[in-house]
């Protein structure tokens, strides 16, 4: 079944993931993104020059609106900034609730991306950890987060430690699922950064979201 002309750019790119997740991104080919997409080789070409600009793409999407929703909720002025931080962890593992193909594509390619320095999308993926400093400097600012905490350290602890365990995920979602990961990371960010003070008066507010 061939795709219409106005839903090809994004037929590619759903193929892609779908390509992508299923063989890795080093033995996919172009030819069969095409196939999956419904349309020809050829027209593939007049899109994207190859599958390492599809790659990219997907990545300059994914971070670019990721980036929109995290600069909104770190803009929120109902919000906490522990629900700001919260909020943050939800909307980056929703990404991978909702997509498990992609999930795997991310999981699987980021690290190579990020090392090569390559990709429109890496100012976008560093802004948005920025936005997550930021909260954590206004929490501690507002007495809620330890005063001695090294936000740098936290910056890539936190970064690193949620893309490790969503590997994990990817590799046996079965012993270690999505909701747990949630629940953990928020568990583990009430009893390790908030001040002492703050605990009673959180609570469990969002443990068990």
């Amino acid at each position: 079944m061939r795709t219409r002309e106005g839903n090809k750019e994004e037929a590619i790119l759903r193929a892609a993931i779908e390509v992508f997740a299923k063989h890795g991104y080093h033995d996919a080919k172009m030819s069969e993104i095409a196939e999956v997409a419904g349309i020809a080789t050829g027209s593939a070409y007049l899109y994207f020059r190859n599958k390492e600009s599809i790659l990219h793409r997907i990545f300059e999407n994914l971070w670019g609106n990721l980036h929109r929703q995290l600069a909104d909720v770190a803009a929120r002025d109902d919000l906490d900034p522990v629900e700001q931080l919260e909020a943050m962890i939800d909307l980056l593992l929703d990404v991978f609730a909702g997509n498990p193909q992609l999930s795997s594509v991310i999981v699987n390619e980021m690290n190579r991306l990020e090392s090569s320095g390559k990709g429109s999308f890496l100012p976008l993926y560093e802004k948005s950890f920025d936005l997550a400093e930021q909260v954590v400097k206004e929490g501690i600012t507002q007495g809620l987060f330890n005063p001695n905490l090294d936000i740098k350290v936290f910056r890539y602890f936190f970064l690193g430690g949620l893309r490790h365990l969503v590997h994990q995920w990817a590799k046996d979602s079965q012993s270690l699922g999505l909701n747990q990961i949630r629940q953990g990371v928020k568990s583990l960010i009430k009893r390790g950064i908030i001040v002492p003070e703050t605990r009673m008066g959180l609570g469990d507010r969002s443990d068990k979201k």
